[in-house]
């Protein structure tokens, strides 16, 4: 047992039947439901406003977080007001998770957004959301976007504003992390990745002058458990080969939660210990098997984490 309550969470794989898969999620005990998103990906992919606007109205205590918003995609305005809006509709549960995006090009010419100015939309953006998301008639004179008196009503009911968390793996994303958000949730990275990127965060935050008692620190690992650890791990390596068009057989025990119920919480044990507080973990297996997964994870894994 941890001496600590760890939160974890989970995320919708998929835009089909998104009030069932939420409720299921909710019922087995989870803390957080996410949603990733994309304009155009390798597969099917959701909006993340949309798919957790339908959680939203499916579910009565979940927190809703998007994990992540692909930020720079989206007008800054229009991505507050939207923010504001679900954080609103779903009664005060919204989180958003932020993220730069880019590994796919191809939605970024289709949005008219250059590539290169996926960082500095974000910042941008940042600003713009939790400047209008704390206070009416704003004025901001920013490189992307001008507000004159500018006002979102209603406010989110989340006072001062709903959490933000900062997502990615570079120095850039860090920084910012640092500066406007209340928490990191990086991917793809190994346990002693993240206890770096935990003391990197703690020395921006110094040099911004802010206090970061209260930042959280959380990890976004992919996850597939099964009792037989060997198809656990297949399942994982297959999935994440497909859904990132690589060869991932080799980056399974480095990067993903996959194996049987005790190796996944001593391979846990290692972020907590670095300082997670949150867990997201998504499914990395067969559709067939999503359920499956999630039962296993609530059963077995979840227990360990809570006093």
């Amino acid at each position: 047992m941890s001496e600590r309550r760890i939160e974890f969470g989970t995320s919708l794989r998929s835009p089909y039947e998104v009030g069932k898969l939420s409720r299921q999620i909710e019922d087995l005990g989870f803390d957080i439901l996410g949603c990733g998103e994309h304009v155009s990906f390798y597969g099917d992919t959701a909006n993340g406003f949309v798919s957790l606007s339908v959680a939203a109205g499916a579910t009565s205590r979940i927190r809703l977080m998007s994990t992540i918003t692909l930020v720079p995609l989206y007008p800054a305005a229009l991505l507050a007001k939207m923010g504001a809006a679900l954080d609103v509709a779903s009664g005060g549960r919204y989180m958003m998770g932020v993220g730069v995006g880019g590994e796919f090009a191809n939605e970024f010419e289709a949005c008219g957004v250059p590539v290169k100015q996926r960082g500095s939309r974000t910042d941008d953006a940042l600003e713009v959301v939790t400047r209008t998301w704390t206070a009416t008639d704003v004025s901001y004179d920013g490189r992307y976007t001008k507000l004159r008196n500018f006002s979102l009503k209603p406010l989110p009911i989340q006072k001062p504003r709903p959490p933000i968390w900062v997502s990615g793996r570079s120095d850039a994303a860090m920084r910012r992390a640092a500066k406007y958000a209340d928490g990191w949730l990086p991917y793809m990275y190994t346990p002693e990745q993240f206890a770096e990127s935990i003391a990197k965060i703690r020395a921006y935050g110094e040099d911004l002058g802010r206090d970061m008692t209260d930042f959280s620190f959380g990890m976004f690992i992919f996850t597939a458990v099964h009792e037989d650890n060997d198809r656990a791990v297949k399942f994982a390596s297959d999935r994440l080969s497909t859904q990132y068009s690589q060869d991932f057989s080799k980056l399974v025990h480095k990067f993903a939660l996959a194996g049987d119920p005790e190796r996944c919480q001593a391979r846990l044990r290692e972020y907590v210990d670095a300082g997670a507080s949150l867990i997201m973990v998504p499914a990395a297996c067969p559709d067939d098997y999503i359920d499956t997964n999630l039962e296993m994870i609530a059963s077995t894994i979840m227990p360990a984490f809570r006093p």
